[in-house]
């Protein structure tokens, strides 16, 4: 028999089938890589800047390069994601669930095209787009498409290309399947030959014959059964919505829930509702949850001879009239009706029981009377039963109490529980808002009791509203479930398990699967919902139903089956095959959590045992061996095969019968030397997933790591490697021997959940989980690179960020809160000096060994030697601020502890030339809680000006801002006036004007800018500074007179502002930022290409924001470049599971500041205008010269002759006396002078 036809869908199935193909038909489309949205290039020019460095507080940083980038966390409330990775490594999300992804397999066709990833887990929607537990994923497109028809979760995919088909198996019913089913091709989904198995279903695997091997935890192929006892729950409609039409105005009869819990049929007032005479009318009941009623007992009136005749049952909402089965009175055969149901008007029986034909879902219902005997209709009771056995957290809506059942469903609470409406739910349902810090099991419980009247075999369930309709998606949280079942030699371990509930749309979790005993006066099973410790401070939890269904088995398996797809199961010859018997070799009630196949030898791991093996075996053949050692001593969540190496995860320490070092929740088996590895010495906590991903550990080498997921906080010690944290994620380089953690390896950081990888043929592999990760792993600072294309490289030093514990008032005296991580840094050179200074609030390990505390050198010119400061200083410090001023660096702070038995109190010296700190250091800061923010050195003098919150320097009174004199080695005050805090300094071009930002008081008077002048040697409030909206906490010049600025702080309302001040007036740049803004520092860059003009920048300058950003439209990033309309994000930065901050930009040399203009000195202006006129004069000249010569040209001037004649060619034509002969005495005038 074919495949096709084993797997052929049910005729009632085919319609809703039908549009399924016509959609999975658009998605046979060619395969290619996942495309990510580059954004352009940040354009900046750094060249003139040398080496340049980031620093803050993160553990992995990236440059922003693609859209999809951002800085979110992972998810700890069990929502995972189907997950890619950019260019760098790093990884990004491709569509989000609202719970765990726990199986992902690629449908391949069988001509070769790819169909879409088809993605199974816990979820109820994906990608936005309600999905219960499966759905196909386009990998190309990222479009989400459901695959209607399952309810559950699903565990473990097996996509085949050679049959067209997708193997599915988890905790779920479908069709007429339960816990495994199959999709093939596009036809959709197809009943197993088998039905499925009575427990789930955790791993699927394929022999190379073709055969499918399923594992889990059942004893037996079959499906859920009707109970023997039927119809033994009751509905309650005592508290649903009793309305009725045409009801009689008598009194006493006029009361339509005169008949809810009626049952010993006396008529009269009070017990019977009645219509009015000879009217048709209805009787209706609303109800808070839904129910499937499988019959219907019905008392009818006889008041004064009347009675109803017929009726009709019609469901609601779905206003349906059912088909009902009856036993006639008066012949005692079975008869059905639908529209005209007949009630007999005998009174005797009491009563009338109806079944019904469909058993539906519905909310509520109306009985319809048509006929009626006597004068009118009527009734004296009704009751609905079910099958179902549900108990409900809102013991209103639980069996009735008049019904008097002795065991009947019912639910006890503790803790602020509110109803809450269903909605787009099945019932109502409980919700507890809670308050932190110390949320745990004793904040809230409701314990369920169900109607058990029959014991047997159950697979129980736990129902969970969706967060959408009722808005709480943001603050659900996790329950814990526990539950006892049973006693004496049948009683199970007691569950416990946690429940996720940030679940978009309804779901169900299938929490215990086993034997259950019936009710009884000494015991009676139960249910219960506590909130799980661990969570944070405001959460949701709901509570809704829990339902007990009876299942049945054909027996003969335990948690393994054979399944040969070339023909129909035989029930008969179970243990024909080796897969099978393996499984029934084991104890009762092994858990199969995995198969892996390898060269026809097939590896089972999971939770068993045996006189010969523990928790791992294999099957050779037709038989089962142990592997070396009887296996491993606990549990085995995961296993893969990678390398000839077969990794397994889980909850160990050695193997079962001798002794493994190391082997501590993690192992490797090689195959071919048949025994077991440690991998270092594993980690603190069992390893519940183990997936592999390519790293490019080196030199551009990628290669295959295995990463680790489970509930375990270190990697433990191994060798020369001490113990390192790991919040339930690792990474092992198979490679090194070694963790990547203790590597000296530039690779991305991640951290969360990693569940599943696939390769997808044509495409990038995908993952499911939920990480955060970065494209450098690089802790607290990075160099930036300043030649050809940016890019980040992290510092020969491993910094480890510090949490501060300061008190309130150390906080205010600072211009950040919580400080951690690197603050500041500093390049300096000098001769053949090359150190690179990082201070902060951190610890790092010293090139000799020694632990180094906030403040650290590293000496590029002795081969990146790591040092720090050799004396007391205190480890709680935190150092903010660094300047050298000849060949002395001022290193300042929240700085306590002592120097040589002195007391140093906010500031430092250190000796760069020496390497040491100075043996004169400045006098104790004192103050209410001293901080220093800013130093600031006068060019050309020995005066250092530093700021900050202090109220004295040594025995001087020299508040906010005082002056070291670094030949005097004293402190020295610049002037009276000033209090307050100063968070930045700035000196201007002429050396003379100081800006000052801060909380700050001149002269009485409160602002938070001053400048001082330091020729008149006095304090000036800057105009305007008065009107701000707070604080500032930063600034930095646009111009080297500082004549313009920019300047950013805190408003009183909490949120960041940003403003420059253009030489006129404070100019804002509105609300542009989010409100949980924190900016830590400024700096203008200079751009290769040119922006847009606009008011607030030159075109060939930005200006870099750096802190703890929140960007509308984007969300978190570390930096970001503003262009004078627009914010684009530039470093990204995550520090554990939470978005990172950079707290300032540091460069070898200072970034050029443009000239000011118009302040020139008198000279200038001087010489200046006198080049001017001289310039004019110059061109008025030949200005001139031109107009002549062309005059003359226009009114015939000819140039004179220029031949030259002989010299003394003409001399004898003259007679001499012609020529003088006039100048005789006769010539003479009167007065002797000559006439001429």
């Amino acid at each position: 028999m074919r495949l096709a036809s084993l797997l052929g869908p049910t005729a009632a199935e085919c319609i809703p089938l039908l549009r399924i193909w016509a959609l999975l038909s658009t998605l046979l489309v060619p395969s290619h890589a996942i495309n990510f949205d580059p954004v352009p290039a940040p354009n900046l020019d750094l060249s003139g800047l040398g080496r340049v460095g980031l620093a803050g507080d993160f553990d992995s940083i990236s440059l922003y390069q693609y859209r999809q980038q951002n800085e979110n966390g992972y998810n700890t409330n069990g929502s995972q994601s189907i997950l890619s990775r950019f260019p760098d490594g790093s990884f990004t999300t491709l569509a989000s669930a609202d719970a765990s992804i726990q199986a992902m397999c690629p449908f391949v066709m069988r001509g070769g095209q790819l169909a879409g990833v088809v993605v199974g887990g816990n979820f109820t929607s994906l990608g936005g787009i309600e999905a219960q537990g499966v759905a196909l994923f386009d990998p190309s497109t990222s479009k989400v498409t459901p695959l209607p028809g399952l309810s559950g979760k699903v565990s473990a995919l097996l996509c085949d290309e050679e049959t067209n088909t997708v193997y599915v198996g988890g905790e779920f019913s479908g069709a007429n399947s339960t816990n495994a089913i199959a999709w093939v091709g596009t036809t959709g989904w197809a009943n197993l030959p088998f039905a499925g198995f009575n427990g789930p279903v955790t791993t699927i695997a394929k022999e190379s014959n073709g055969n499918i091997i399923f594992g889990g935890t059942f004893d037996g192929l079959g499906n859920t059964t009707s109970p023997n006892k039927k119809d033994q729950q009751i509905v309650n409609i005592a508290t649903a919505n009793i309305t009725a039409s045409s009801t009689a105005s008598t009194d006493g009869f006029d009361d339509p829930k005169n008949i809810v819990c009626k049952t010993n049929g006396q008529d009269g007032p009070g017990n019977t509702w009645l219509l009015e005479d000879d009217e048709e009318g209805f009787w209706r009941a609303d109800f808070r949850f839904g129910f499937r009623p499988t019959k219907m007992r019905i008392w009818n009136t006889h008041q004064d001879g009347r009675g109803t005749k017929t009726f009709r049952f019609t469901a609601l909402p779905i206003n349906g009239i059912m088909n009902l089965t009856y036993t006639d009175p008066a012949t005692g055969n079975n008869s059905t009706c639908d529209a005209r149901c007949p009630l007999s008007d005998d009174t005797d029986p009491q009563y009338q029981d109806f079944s019904f034909i469909n058993v539906i879902g519905m909310s509520g219902f109306r009985i319809d009377i048509s006929e009626w005997y006597g004068g009118g209709g009527g009734l004296n009771g009704i009751e609905l039963f079910q099958d179902d056995i549900y108990a409900f957290a809102l013991n209103d809506l639980n069996e009735p109490s008049c019904a008097n059942i002795d065991f009947a469903s019912n639910s006890t609470t503790t803790g602020p529980w509110s109803a809450t409406p269903s909605q787009e739910s099945s019932s109502d349902y409980l919700t507890a808002d809670l308050s932190g810090p110390n949320i745990n099991s004793g904040s809230a419980s409701v314990v369920f009791q169900p109607d058990i009247k029959e014991s047997g075999n159950y697979s129980i369930t736990i129902y969970t509203p969706g967060c959408s309709q009722d808005d709480t998606c943001s603050n659900r949280g996790r329950v814990n479930v526990t539950g006892v079942f049973a006693t004496g030699t049948n009683a199970a371990r007691p569950l416990s398990t946690e429940v996720f509930q940030t679940n978009d749309f309804d779901k169900y979790d299938q929490i215990y699967t086993g034997y259950v005993d019936a009710n009884s006066d000494e015991f009676r099973p139960s249910v219960t919902l506590t909130p799980s410790s661990g969570q944070g401070n405001d959460i949701s939890v709901v509570a809704q139903r829990v339902r007990f269904e009876l299942i049945s088995s054909t027996g003969g398996l335990n948690g393994l089956y054979e399944f040969n797809s070339s023909r129909a199961a035989d029930q008969s010859d179970l243990s024909e095959s080796a897969i099978n018997q393996a499984g029934t070799d084991l104890d009762s009630d092994a858990l199969i959590t995995k198969v892996v196949i390898d060269d026809g030898v097939r590896y089972v791991g999971g939770n068993f045992s045996t006189d010969d093996f523990d928790n791992v075996f294999a099957i050779r053949g037709d038989s089962s061996s142990a592997l070396p050692g009887g296996g491993l001593n606990a549990a085995v969540f995961d296993m893969l095969l990678s390398d000839g190496l077969l990794y397994v995860g889980g909850n160990f320490t050695d193997t079962s019968k001798s002794q493994t070092a190391n082997l501590n929740n993690i192992a490797s088996y090689s195959i071919s030397d048949e025994e077991w590895q440690p991998l270092g010495a594993g980690v603190d906590g069992p390893v519940h997933e183990v997936v592999p991903i390519t790293l490019n550990i080196s030199n551009n080498d990628p290669q295959e790591v295995i990463s680790l997921t489970g509930h375990f906080a270190e990697i433990r010690e191994f060798g020369d490697n001490e113990a390192i944290p790991a919040q339930g994620f690792a990474i092992w380089v198979p490679s090194r021997k070694n963790w990547l953690q203790n590597l000296d390896a530039q690779a991305p950081t991640i951290n969360g959940q990693l569940t599943v990888e696939i390769k997808v043929p044509g495409s990038d592999s995908l993952f499911a989980g939920s990480l955060a990760s970065g494209g450098l792993g690089a802790s607290g600072s990075v160099s930036l690179s300043t030649e050809g294309p940016l890019g980040l490289n992290p510092f020969p030093v491993k910094i480890q960020s510090q949490s501060t514990s300061q008190s309130s008032k150390r906080k205010r005296a600072t211009t950040e809160e919580g400080i951690s991580g690197v603050v500041t840094g500093y390049f300096y050179e000098n001769e053949d000096r090359n150190v690179t200074i990082l201070g902060g609030h951190f610890t790092a390990p010293a090139s000799e060994g020694s632990t180094i505390n906030n403040l650290l050198f590293i000496n590029g010119s002795d081969g990146d030697r790591v040092t720090g400061v050799t004396s007391d200083i205190d480890d709680s410090s935190t150092f903010s601020t660094l300047s050298v001023h000849n060949d002395m660096l001022f290193a300042g702070g929240t700085v306590t502890g002592t120097v040589d038995d002195n007391k140093v109190d906010g500031i430092i010296s250190y000796d760069l030339v020496r390497g040491e700190l100075s043996s004169a250091q400045p006098p104790a800061l004192s103050g209410d809680e001293v901080a220093v923010n800013a130093i600031a050195a006068l060019p050309g003098t020995s005066q250092v000006f530093v700021g900050g919150s202090f109220g004295s320097a040594g025995q001087l009174n020299c508040p906010g801002v005082c002056i070291y004199d670094t030949s005097a080695m004293q402190w020295d005050r610049p002037a009276s006036g000033l209090t307050g805090s100063v968070a930045a300094l700035a000196w201007s071009s002429n050396n003379n004007d100081l800006f000052v930002a801060g909380n700050l008081t001149v002269n009485g008077t409160s602002t938070s800018m001053v400048i001082y002048d330091a020729k008149s040697q006095g304090w000036t409030a800057f105009q305007g500074a008065d009107d701000l909206p707070g604080p500032v906490t930063a600034l930095t010049a646009v111009n080297d007179d500082v004549s313009q600025f920019w300047i950013t702080g805190a408003s009183t309302n909490g949120s960041a502002f940003l403003m420059k001040y253009d030489g006129r007036s404070f100019q804002t740049v509105g609300d542009t930022l989010g409100k949980t803004t924190r900016i830590r520092g400024l700096q203008l860059l200079s751009l290769s290409q040119e922006h847009e003009a606009n008011d607030l920048l030159d075109r060939d300058q930005t200006l870099l924001v750096t802190g703890q950003l929140d960007l509308p439209e984007f969300g978190n990033a570390s930096s970001a470049l503003f262009d004078g309309t627009t914010f684009t994000p530039f470093i990204l930065s995550n520090s554990g599971n939470s978005p990172g901050s950079l707290s300032q930009i540091f460069s070898q040399r200072t970034p050029p500041l443009k000239s000011s203009g118009g302040k020139l000195a008198i000279g200038f202006v001087v010489l200046i205008a006198l080049a001017i006129a001289l310039a004019l004069i110059f061109i008025i000249v030949v200005i001139g010269i031109i107009a002549e010569r062309i005059r003359r040209k226009r009114e015939g001037y000819m140039p004179a002759p220029t031949q030259m004649f002989e010299k003394n060619s003409n001399m004898d034509r003259i007679p001499p006396s012609h020529l003088f002969g006039s100048l005789g005495p006769q010539s003479h005038s009167p007065g002797n002078a000559p006439v001429i």
